[in-house]
């Protein structure tokens, strides 16, 4: 959240809201209530319209006609248009850092590298913060690869789709747990050790190796690779009927 200025009601809701669905605090597909949303995060009637439309123009809330707003959900058809946004804007941007960026760019990567390494991955965190501390430092990772590209506008379309992106890995890393926890623990194994396999510091080295090596053929295939891992977790823990059961992963609002 910022901190230059004081924020106004529907600034500060807006935001609220906005971390808590990143992080599914909020859980996709969750109906978002008016009156508990006010009691939860002490915000008025008027600001959280205003921030839920918001929230909505970005597509992380829909607005269910004569049902008010819910959470956007998560899905397989979702996860793959994502990837391949994804792939369309990441790609360009990747490999024109590689070309165009000098030592403060490669200085930027290896610390944000060991700053991630640092973190225990979602599957083995111990507790939201440190779970939110991973997707923080991932994030960070991927921006500073990105960081001596120069097109301002595919910076921007990366930005939303990591954001979207986020909610989708989160929920796949918890779900797992979840879906156990109430007692559907066919494939637990598989897709935990699958999200384990995808959120691996290794394939994080080899992409930077890559990238600080300026070898492009090789940074280009490992991205493609890097980029489909979310899809394989989500195959993996997909239950008999092909979906995967939007759990509750808090008591939602």
């Amino acid at each position: 959240m910022q901190d230059k200025e004081p924020l106004t009601k529907t600034e500060a809701a807006y935001w609220l809201l906005r971390r808590d669905i990143l992080n599914t605090k909020l859980r996709p597909g969750a109906a978002l209530k008016l009156s508990a949303l006010r009691d939860a995060y002490g915000v008025g009637w008027t600001p959280l319209r205003e921030a839920l439309s918001r929230l909505e123009a970005e597509k992380l809330v829909t607005a269910i006609s004569n049902r008010g707003f819910a959470v956007a959900p998560v899905s397989r058809t979702e996860l793959e248009d994502l990837m391949r946004a994804r792939m369309v804007v990441e790609l360009p941007l990747l490999l024109e850092s590689i070309e165009k960026g000098g030592a403060a760019w490669e200085s930027a990567v290896v610390t944000a590298h060991y700053r991630l390494s640092r973190c225990k991955i979602v599957p083995d965190a111990a507790s939201e913060e440190m779970a939110d501390e991973w997707d923080e430092k991932h994030a960070a990772f991927h921006a500073a690869l990105l960081s001596a590209a120069t097109s301002s506008w595919l910076l921007r379309f990366q930005g939303t789709i990591s954001d979207q992106l986020r909610r989708h890995h989160r929920f796949l890393g918890l779900a797992p747990t979840q879906r156990a926890a109430a007692g559907l623990t066919i494939g637990y194994e598989t897709a935990v050790a699958a999200w384990r396999e995808a959120m691996a510091l290794e394939h994080h080295t080899e992409l930077m190796e890559a990238a600080l090596d300026r070898d492009i053929e090789r940074a280009r295939a490992l991205m493609t690779e890097h980029i489909g891992y979310t899809l394989q977790v989500y195959i993996k823990s997909e239950d008999e009927d092909g979906e995967l059961e939007p759990l509750r992963l808090r008591s939602g609002v």
